[in-house]
C-alpha cells in the first residue's frame, strides 16, 4: 500500500496518468472518507495497483500537472470572485495601497476587476490568480490565494468552491 505521505498525489493541481499511454482514464483501489461539510468523498490513500481504461490493462501511475483547459474550473472560480465578487472570499489591500486614499483604492480595485491581460508569461497554469498593472504611475500586483475554510492552510481543492476561501491581495509592487 502507498500512503499519501509516500506519494506526490497530494500536490494541488496534479493528476494521475497511465505511464503507458498518458491517459487520465485510470482507476485504482483506494480508501476514501465522506466529508459531510463539503458533501463529497475525500481520498485518504490509494493502493499500488492501477488500471488504465484506455489501454485496458494494469499500469503504474505518474502524477503530472495538466496543461491548458483542465484548469478551467479553477480559472472560472477565480474570475467570478475577482470580477463579480462571487463565492467565498476576502479582499485585502496593503498599507501602501490604502495610504494612496480611498479614491485610488476604488480605481485600483476596478482595474483588478477589469484585468484581462493574461498570457503564458504571467499565467502559465491558466488559473487567472495573478496580475500586474500600472495606475497613475504606480505599479500594482494582485494575487488570489486559495485557503481552506478556516484560513489555516492551502485549500485541499481550489477548484471546489465548497472547500475554498479565496483571498485576493492588492499591493504596490514596491511592497512585494
Amino acid at each position: 500500500m502507498t500512503t499519501k505521505e509516500e506519494t506526490e498525489f497530494d500536490v494541488i493541481g496534479e493528476v494521475p496518468i497511465c505511464t503507458r499511454c498518458g491517459s487520465e482514464r485510470v482507476v485504482t483501489d483506494a480508501w476514501a472518507c465522506w466529508n459531510r461539510e463539503a458533501g463529497f468523498w475525500e481520498l485518504e490513500t490509494h493502493f499500488d495497483q492501477a488500471y488504465c481504461r484506455t489501454c485496458e490493462q494494469e499500469t503504474q501511475l505518474e502524477w503530472v500537472r495538466p496543461k491548458g483547459p483542465e484548469n478551467g474550473r479553477l480559472r472560472d472560480l477565480n474570475d467570478a470572485f475577482r470580477t463579480e465578487g462571487q463565492g467565498r472570499g476576502s479582499v485585502f489591500v496593503t498599507n501602501g495601497v490604502s495610504a494612496m486614499g480611498t479614491d485610488f483604492v476604488a480605481r485600483a480595485l476596478a482595474a483588478v476587476r477589469d484585468f484581462d491581460s493574461f498570457s503564458e508569461d504571467n499565467d502559465p497554469w491558466s488559473e487567472h490568480d495573478f496580475g500586474a498593472f500600472e495606475l497613475e504611475g504606480h505599479k500594482l500586483f494582485w494575487k488570489i490565494d486559495p485557503y481552506d475554510l478556516d484560513l489555516q492552510a492551502h485549500s485541499p481543492n481550489p477548484a471546489n468552491a465548497a472547500v475554498t476561501h479565496r483571498v485576493l491581495t492588492l499591493m504596490l509592487a514596491s511592497e512585494y
